[in-house]
């Protein structure tokens, strides 16, 4: 599988403006915003599409929510409301096969 552009902001081949980062994930400024806030949450490991999710990786995907979940409240937005989307396929609008929280 080649590599995908979040897989070089995870190995520090690119630069991103990361404004969280785990174990598990990272959460990094989108670089063409189409909000105020408009940040992309990642796992590290590489899942193309939520097609190609394996039944394991449950709690990784709940993770991606609760990071969302917990930049909303740091950022101080939790309460007013956000949106939280993950495209999946080309027609649906993901463009970046290497599954993200927008």
């Amino acid at each position: 599988m080649a590599e995908t552009i979040f897989d070089k902001i995870i190995n520090r081949e690119i630069p991103a403006d990361i404004v969280y980062e785990d174990d598990q994930s990272l959460a990094f400024k989108d670089i063409n915003p189409q909000a105020p806030v408009h940040l992309l949450i990642i796992p590290k490991v590489r899942i193309a599409t939520i097609n190609d999710l394996k039944d394991d990786q449950e709690t990784l995907i709940g993770h991606l929510f609760t990071v969302a979940r917990d930049l909303a409240r740091e950022m101080g937005f939790d309460e007013s409301g956000y949106r939280v989307v993950m495209n999946c396929g080309e027609q649906a609008g993901q463009t970046v096969f290497h599954i993200h929280l927008h």
